[in-house]
């Protein structure tokens, strides 16, 4: 039985599969590295929620609009519009699809369809409109919910690849690689990944000033996107009996923005 790759190579495979930034220039981890990135991806969350949340805190003082429009862009080039680009898919095939076969042609289909386009307006809009909401607000509320939105929901989409089959053949899959389920301990340092920013979100919630938020609004702001993430994998399942890749970046993206339009709603 051939040996696991060790946690680091793990680790670094998965912020070079979930980001384009140069990681792969200083180390390159072996193939099998890449079917056990999922554990980590509330890790890689770490890295590009502080870029996003980064742009907001430093630009919101000066101009809100720019400071939104900056954290969108700069998220979108780390990550090379990876989830945007299953969103679209996830739309198209969905939105356009009425037999299993027809809905995994779609999104295997590198052209984008007018689900796709609308779906990638309404979702920018969306996203747009809720984080400058929240800067308008405080600058830091927005940065902080950001820093805790994007490791959370890539743990909530990590839970498709451990509760569900891939819906294709390992060939037939864009990037020619099925994710393993991963092991309890783990699963385990996965939760921690995606948890603990939930718990620093909290604490600098509670020390930041004029906002006061109930502890029942910080339970909702969990449970509004774990349930939709339960809803989502349902749906999923029942039409195409199994995850693909661009299931899991609509997943990301949609429990992420849930999280914005909740806080967006609890603190105003």
């Amino acid at each position: 039985m051939q040996k696991s790759p060790n946690i680091f190579k793990r680790i670094w495979a998965s912020f070079i599969f979930l980001t384009r930034l140069p990681f792969w220039r200083l180390y390159q981890p072996p193939k099998e590295a890449y079917t056990s990135v999922v554990e980590h991806w509330p890790l890689v969350g770490w890295l590009t929620s502080c870029i996003a949340a980064a742009a907001i805190y430093l630009i919101a003082p000066y101009n809100l609009a720019i400071a939104v429009l900056a954290a969108i862009i700069l998220r979108i080039l780390a990550t090379g519009a990876l989830h945007e680009d299953g969103l679209a898919d996830f739309f198209d095939g969905f939105g356009g699809g009425t037999s299993r076969e027809k809905i995994l042609s779609i999104m295997k289909d590198s052209r984008t369809g007018t689900y796709g386009v609308l779906g990638l307006i309404l979702y920018f809009l969306t996203l747009a409109a809720c984080l400058y909401t929240l800067a308008e607000l405080s600058p830091k509320v927005a940065a902080i919910t950001v820093i805790f939105a994007d490791p959370f929901a890539k743990l909530l989409a990590a839970q498709t690849v451990m509760i569900m089959p891939y819906a294709r053949k390992e060939e037939e899959s864009k990037a020619h690689n099925i994710y393993r389920r991963a092991k309890f301990p783990e699963y385990v340092l996965m939760l921690l990944e995606g948890l603990i920013p939930y718990g620093v979100f909290i604490a600098l919630l509670y020390n930041t000033t004029p906002l006061s938020s109930e502890p029942w609004q910080i339970l909702v702001l969990a449970a509004v996107p774990a349930i939709l993430c339960a809803l989502l994998n349902m749906f999923i399942y029942k039409r195409i009996k199994g995850y693909t890749g661009d299931c899991n970046g609509a997943m990301f993206l949609l429990t992420e923005l849930s999280i914005y339009l909740t806080a967006t709603f609890l603190f105003f």
